[in-house]
């Protein structure tokens, strides 16, 4: 059975992860307050993984000023991901899918090679999915004007 990407219009599957803060992160403590981008990407240290992550770095005050809290993930273990994050000064807190229990719920587990594919999900205050998007190769990402004008045609 091939892997099931949630379709917009239905609640998000939750989840409960581990950040470079060292602390958690559960999707549904934004319901009613914050929409969400998760950002899985494939491994840190990797050249497209940097850029997209500069990237969100770059924005992530106008991500902020439409209250959207970018969560990227990957499969990588905190120790990796907070050396990551030190060595780019990204912005946003980095989660782990150590056991890609995360990314199989959202259907983007390559299982073959046991990372997520890239891709996005943007769910609302109500922790409905209202977009998403799989990379066909993970060399290419989206450019945060696409997806902030997906975040632009949320409701207030």
């Amino acid at each position: 059975m091939p892997p099931r990407i949630p379709a917009s219009g239905e609640t998000a599957p939750d989840f409960t992860l581990v950040t470079t803060t060292g602390q958690p992160v559960t999707l549904s403590s934004f319901r009613g307050d914050k929409n969400v981008l998760l950002a899985f990407f494939p491994l840190a240290f990797t050249n497209t993984c940097a850029a997209e992550l500069a990237s969100f770095t770059e924005d992530y005050a106008a991500f902020e000023s439409q209250g959207v809290v970018v969560i990227p993930i990957s499969v990588d273990a905190v120790p990796s991901l907070k050396a990551f994050k030190e060595k780019l000064s990204i912005g946003p807190e980095l989660a782990s899918d150590f056991r890609r229990d995360t990314a199989r719920a959202y259907g983007v587990l390559n299982e073959e090679k046991f990372f997520a594919n890239r891709s996005y999900f943007l769910i609302d205050k109500q922790g409905v999915v209202r977009w998403s998007h799989v990379e066909k190769l993970n060399g290419e990402k989206r450019a945060n004007s696409e997806i902030l004008a997906e975040i632009a045609k949320l409701p207030a």
